[in-house]
């Protein structure tokens, strides 16, 4: 595959009505946070991708990335982003950077993101994307999603864009009691998508929200 991104892009008004078209087939799907909707049609999601699959960007499928990756497809972004209940100026961890789309998804609802890439091909190259430039709420980590960031939680919310095995215990500790926690759990039998409340006591509620299909999350960093 080629380099994502190698050069700046244009936004078309091409690329707009099909991210329009994008965004209404979003609320056909039962979509219903119309600030995740704006985020979304805001964002041109073709400069995340190889110029390969540039034509195909606003379809509602997910596309492979560096680092044997994938960026999700818009539906799953919007759903997870949704059951966030973000509010502005939220603290935000994002486990899995991974093409930053999500990233800029949730960046662009106001909120402070602080967001995790194991993959250093992908914690690397996504440095140099000339549009994560228009964020200044978005810190980026090369690290252990397992581990999360203790040293600046506790977070309001959590999300998760890989499948990890098991709910991971540290990242529950760096959630703020309120908090909301967004996470697919599973493997390749089967994959389902978690929304876990704290309360103010620390008692975790889960819902079980239906099947996922995620990349596995895995444990470590990966030079």
């Amino acid at each position: 595959m080629s380099m994502l991104h190698s050069k700046p892009k244009e936004d078309t008004y091409l690329h707009k009505g099909m991210r329009n078209q994008l965004v209404q087939l979003l609320r056909d799907k039962k979509i219903k946070d119309e600030r995740v909707l704006t985020a979304i049609g805001n964002i041109p999601r073709h400069f995340f991708l190889d110029p390969a699959f540039e034509r195909h960007a606003y379809e509602d499928k997910a596309f492979p990335i560096l680092a044997d990756q994938t960026i999700s497809q818009p539906y799953t972004v919007a759903l997870q982003t949704e059951l966030l209940e973000l509010k502005k100026f939220d603290k935000v961890l994002e486990i899995g950077t991974g093409s930053a789309y999500q990233a800029c998804v949730l960046a662009e609802m106001g909120i402070s993101l602080y967001t995790i890439e194991r993959q250093k091909e992908l914690y690397d190259y996504v440095g140099k994307f000339f549009f994560l430039k228009k964020y200044f709420n978005i810190k980026r980590f090369y690290g252990d999603g397992y581990e999360g960031l203790p040293t600046y939680g506790p977070f309001d919310k959590i999300i998760v864009t890989a499948a990890a095995p098991y709910v991971p215990p540290k990242l529950i500790e760096q959630l703020k009691p309120g908090g909301i926690f967004v996470v697919p759990v599973g493997d390749e039998n089967g994959q389902k998508m978690l929304r876990i409340t704290k309360d103010k006591d620390g008692t975790l509620h889960t819902q079980e929200l239906g099947a996922a299909s995620f990349v596995p999350m895995l444990q470590g960093k990966n030079m």
